[in-house]
């Protein structure tokens, strides 16, 4: 397909853009992460985006939603970039004022961040400077000829052979500067090493032995304890956050008798406490993945409060990450012993990054949102009534108990089981009262028991299973609920996840062979 002017102009555009994006890399590597407008900017969309919305995403695209929105980013900048080249001319440079403009959003997104300074916005004006620099450069040669239209190819144009190598020889240059800028400014600021060489200290509470009764035999279930790289993750954090735990710091104040301020040597003062606790994310829909065990290595909350000594008014710990997220957290489910942690270890290693290396908190009960920071530097003690976190900022409820809620694993949705006798089974949680029975019913026929495995704690999952005898051949249905330690059965009214959390029955649809 020939390449026309019009097009040529629309790539030297992208390739201004490529240029710019490269250049930021690169002079951004000595600054890290912070001063990346690109993550940046995705920062401000994500917060910005309705709590709904966000919700949508994380539910349908999972662990891909921070991919997804960097390539949409991409795909943004290089419209924006094609429509730059289109607009600039010789002697109307509104092209590069189109370049300079979203220097200027990048440069007070970077400012936005948490901790950023003017400097950081140098690596954003330098790729500006250079994408309309390359801009200009490429312009002149869509230069239309004596007598020949704007647009169109004059006699003086150079070798459209040549121009083409130059023009995507500067697209090429960009898009290998960006992606070596990123890769040595993740390496150069990782604190990959940082965390091999940190050894977790022996807990002097330990939890309980898992006995092997907690897994129900005959049926593929998740393992009890979920790998930690197979571990959920959702959170706001477009780029990791580095932070050393030398470096770490965690500070205790407001509504408190004195200031406090935590590091690594300090915490050294307090027990290490492991335990046994499943997450759960509000964001899951019913049936769905965004649920997972840990064992967790830890400092109890309670204990760092005690020392700050927290006033009796005061009913919420309003946490904040280094990258400025924050969760309101209700002071009663830090102190009434349910063993809520600022977690420094997963499954006996140091936290992965991405789950908040150095200190996170984890408490259970609750959904993650109002409570599960991660990367955590600081906790003010404070009122519901005088702030609010960042998710209830957008409509989601300011406290966030676990409801009880189960899961169908076996058999999958359209699965074709044999005649006979089959296993299914799945898992079922009610976090802080946990699990007494869960019932399933096949088609419309009556609720049955099924088998639970070893209840562990009231802080954990149970995985279940129940025994069938397939006798007729054709599409069925298999409904599961739960009943927690409370007597309160599952509802089956279906909600969605905003404000507080999914509700309903869960339905597999199967199908039992022909003999």
């Amino acid at each position: 397909m020939a390449v026309t002017p019009s097009n040529e102009r629309m790539i030297a555009g992208v390739a201004a853009a490529s240029v710019a994006l490269g250049v930021a890399q690169l002079v951004g590597i000595p600054f890290g992460a912070r001063a990346d407008a690109r993550a940046a900017i995705g920062a401000v969309v994500i917060d910005l985006t309705p709590g709904p919305v966000k919700e949508w995403a994380i539910s349908t695209l999972g662990f891909v939603d921070k991919p997804f929105l960097a390539v949409v980013l991409l795909v943004v900048i290089a419209a924006i970039a094609a429509i730059a080249g289109t607009l600039e001319t010789q002697h109307r440079p509104l092209g590069s004022v189109v370049i300079a403009a979203a220097c200027l959003l990048g440069g007070l997104a970077v400012l936005s961040r948490p901790g950023a300074t003017a400097l950081d916005t140098i690596p954003t004006v330098a790729g500006a400077a250079c994408g309309v620099a390359t801009l200009r450069l490429l312009t002149p040669r869509f230069r239309p000829g004596p007598g020949a239209p704007e647009g169109g190819a004059g006699h003086d144009q150079p070798d459209a052979g040549r121009r083409r190598v130059v023009m995507f020889g500067l697209l090429g240059f960009g898009v290998v500067s960006g992606a070596l800028g990123a890769l040595i400014t993740r390496r150069a600021h990782s604190v990959a090493a940082d965390r091999n060489g940190f050894t977790l200290p022996r807990p002097r509470i330990s939890a309980p032995p898992i006995p092997a009764a907690v897994q129900p035999k005959g049926v593929a279930l998740p393992s009890f304890i979920t790998a930690s790289a197979d571990f959920y993750r959702v959170d706001t954090a477009l780029s990791v956050p580095q932070l050393s735990h030398g470096d770490w710091r965690l500070r205790i104040h407001g509504m408190v008798d004195r200031d406090v301020t935590y590091s690594f040597d300090d915490l050294a003062g307090f027990d290490v406490v492991e335990t046994v606790i499943t997450l759960t994310c509000v964001s899951n829909p019913v049936g769905g993945k965004l649920i997972s065990t840990g064992i967790w290595t830890g400092y109890r909350v309670a204990d760092l409060l005690a020392a700050a000594g927290v006033h009796p008014d005061a009913d919420m710990l309003l946490s904040t990450s280094i990258d400025g997220f924050t969760a309101g957290t209700p002071v009663e489910t830090l102190t009434d012993g349910r063993d809520a942690l600022v977690a420094i270890g997963l499954n006996g290693q140091p936290l992965p990054i991405e789950h908040g290396y150095p200190a996170r908190l984890v408490v259970p009960g609750l959904y993650g949102y109002v409570s599960a920071t991660k990367w955590v530097v600081d906790m003010e003690l404070t009122r519901f009534d005088k702030a609010r976190a960042y998710w209830t900022r957008q409509g989601w409820a300011p406290r966030g108990p676990v409801k009880t809620e189960s899961r169908i694993d076996v058999p999958k949705a359209g699965q074709t089981v044999p005649t006979g006798p089959v296993v299914f089974g799945g898992v079922a949680w009610a976090q802080n009262r946990g699990v007494r029975a869960v019932q399933v019913r096949i088609d419309d026929g009556v609720w049955q028991p099924a088998q639970l495995g070893a209840h562990y704690s009231n802080q954990t999952w149970r995985l279940w299973s129940f025994s069938w005898q397939a006798k007729s051949p054709g599409r069925h249905t298999i409904t599961v609920r739960a009943v927690d330690n409370t007597g309160a059965v599952q509802t089956p009214a279906r909600v969605g996840s905003f404000p507080d959390g999914a509700t309903g029955w869960h339905t597999v649809d199967f199908s039992v062979a022909q003999t």
